[in-house]
C-alpha cells in the first residue's frame, strides 16, 4: 500500500447483517482500522438503540468516527467521506489497514466515487424553510419549490418533506436549483482502490435478525437511554429522534401505546429500512464479494483469504 494510493476494505450491507462482526474480525486478523460508515452509528448518544460498537469491542481494534455527532447536529454524504478519507490516510500512515463499513450507501458513495460539489446551508436557512412550510403547508411548499427547481419538483412527492426542504434551502441560499448541484461532476476526496464486501441475507433471514437484535437492545437498556435523553430536553425535531426504533419508543415513554406495540413498530421500520439497503447495494455497490447469508465466524476461513493478499 501507499499513500498515494491506498487500498481500502470497504463492507457494507443491510442492517444487522453482522458487518459489524465481520469488520471486527478481519480488522484483529489484519492489523486494520475499522472506520465507521453509518449515520446513525455516528451520533454519540443512543448507544444501545445504534448497535455501536461496545467498549469491549473498540478495546480489540482501533475504531474511528463511533460517536463522534452530538444529538441536534446533522451530517451529510460529503463531509463524512472528507473526514473518512482523513481516518484512511491516518490509517495507512500508522502502518494500518483501513477497513469501511456501514450502511449508508450514500456515504460509501461519496468515499468511493465522489459527490457532487454542494454548498453549505446555514442554520437560519434551514429555520427559515421549515416555517415556511408550516405556515403554508405540504402542497404549496411543494408547488413552489416545482416552479423553482422543475427536476427536483417532478421528482419528489408532496410528502418527502425532507428531501423537500433540502432543496427548498439550497434554492434559497445559492439561487441555483439542488437540480443544478447534483449535475455537477463528482469529486471523490481520495485517490483509492477499493475492495468491497457485501453482505445480503435473504430477507426472511434478516427480518429475523432484526426482530431478535431489537429485542436484545431492549433488554439492555434501549428504552432507558431514550428515556434519559428525552429528559434533557432535546427538540423533538433532533436529527438523533430519526434513529430506527426511537420515535415508538418516544411514543411510549408518552404513554401513547404500549412497550408490545412500540416494538413492533420499530421492528417494522427496521425491515422496511434493511429492504431499502438491500436494493441499493445489490444495484448501486461495487461489490468484489458478496455474502448471501448472514455473517458468522464459521463463515470467516472462507472469506479471509480473499482479502488477505489484497492490499
Amino acid at each position: 500500500m501507499s499513500l498515494a494510493q491506498p487500498s481500502v476494505l470497504v463492507i457494507a450491507g443491510p442492517t444487522a447483517s453482522g458487518k459489524s462482526a465481520l469488520a471486527l474480525a478481519l480488522a484483529e486478523r489484519l492489523d486494520g482500522v475499522v472506520i465507521n460508515a453509518d449515520s446513525q452509528q455516528s451520533y454519540r448518544d443512543l448507544p444501545i438503540l445504534t448497535a455501536r460498537p461496545r467498549a469491549a469491542e473498540e478495546a480489540r481494534v482501533p475504531h474511528r468516527l463511533f460517536g463522534t455527532l452530538g444529538p441536534m447536529e446533522r451530517d451529510s454524504a460529503a463531509a463524512w467521506a472528507l473526514r473518512a478519507a482523513t481516518e484512511v490516510n491516518a490509517a495507512i500512515a500508522f502502518g494500518k489497514r483501513p477497513i469501511v463499513v456501514g450502511g449508508t450507501g450514500l456515504y460509501l458513495k461519496a468515499l468511493m466515487i465522489g459527490m457532487p460539489p454542494m454548498p453549505a446551508i446555514s442554520e437560519a436557512a434551514r429555520d427559515a424553510a421549515r416555517a415556511l412550510l408550516d405556515e403554508i403547508g405540504h402542497a404549496e411548499f411543494h408547488a413552489r419549490l416545482a416552479a423553482r427547481d422543475p427536476v427536483l419538483g417532478a421528482k419528489l412527492k408532496v410528502g418527502d418533506t425532507q428531501r423537500i426542504l433540502r432543496a427548498w434551502e439550497v434554492v434559497e441560499a445559492t439561487g441555483r436549483p439542488l437540480s443544478a448541484w447534483q449535475a455537477d461532476a463528482p469529486e471523490p476526496p481520495i485517490a483509492a482502490t477499493f475492495q468491497g464486501i457485501a453482505i445480503l441475507p435473504p430477507r426472511e433471514v434478516l427480518n429475523a435478525a432484526g426482530d431478535t437484535r431489537f429485542e436484545g437492545m431492549l433488554a439492555t437498556g434501549a428504552l432507558e437511554e431514550v428515556r434519559a435523553l428525552r429528559a434533557t430536553g432535546i427538540a423533538e425535531v433532533a436529527p438523533i429522534w430519526r434513529v430506527l426504533g426511537a420515535r415508538p419508543l418516544i411514543q411510549h415513554i408518552q404513554g401513547e401505546i404500549d412497550l408490545k406495540a412500540a416494538a413492533g413498530l420499530a421492528k417494522t421500520a427496521t425491515r422496511q429500512y434493511a429492504k431499502r439497503q438491500t436494493t441499493w447495494f445489490r444495484h448501486h455497490f461495487d461489490a468484489r464479494l458478496i455474502i448471501s447469508e448472514q455473517y458468522s465466524e464459521r463463515l470467516l476461513p472462507d472469506i479471509f483469504p480473499k482479502v488477505r493478499n489484497s492490499g
